[in-house]
């Protein structure tokens, strides 16, 4: 059985924060993925540029991070996979929705998806929609289609 945690830094934990995990189970399944101990945080724009400078030596906001971690662990004679973490900045996020022409609902869900393909090993070298990781996010996006995190007018 999957597992995912939500938090947040420098900004408040979001009301849908609990839906957010349930999308991202969703997506384990999808994936066909089990016992995973998934870590996704929601911050604001300094933070994750203090992240990208620190990490990846770009001085900018980007809209998410994966920090692979990659271990499995053993819990009660069960092994318990500790894929990483997820770092997502509601600030770019929502500048994103706007620039796509889309909902900040579906633009976390992509995010989500496309968090947990690279803690599942899958990279892209461009984002063109060509790309297998990115078709298979687009692919799970349309399958999830009906799934939905943040309310209706409930955008933050």
């Amino acid at each position: 059985m999957n597992r995912v945690e939500v938090s947040a830094e420098e900004v408040p934990l979001p009301a849908w924060s609990s839906p957010a995990c349930d999308f991202a189970m969703k997506v384990l399944d999808e994936i066909k993925r089990d016992n995973w101990e998934l870590s996704v945080l929601f911050c604001d724009d300094k933070t994750i540029t203090a992240l990208n400078t620190q990490y990846r030596n770009k001085a900018e906001a980007t809209d998410i991070l994966s920090f692979n971690l990659g271990e499995t662990m053993r819990d009660g004679g069960k092994s318990i996979y500790l894929p990483g973490d997820i770092v997502i900045s509601l600030d770019t996020l929502r500048e994103n929705a706007q620039y796509f022409k889309t909902s900040e609902d579906e633009e976390l869900r992509r995010l989500l998806i496309h968090g947990i393909l690279h803690l599942d090993g899958m990279n892209h070298e461009t984002n063109e929609k060509d790309e297998p990781m990115l078709a298979l996010q687009e692919e799970i996006l349309d399958r999830l289609g009906n799934e939905h995190i943040i309310p209706l007018g409930g955008e933050e």
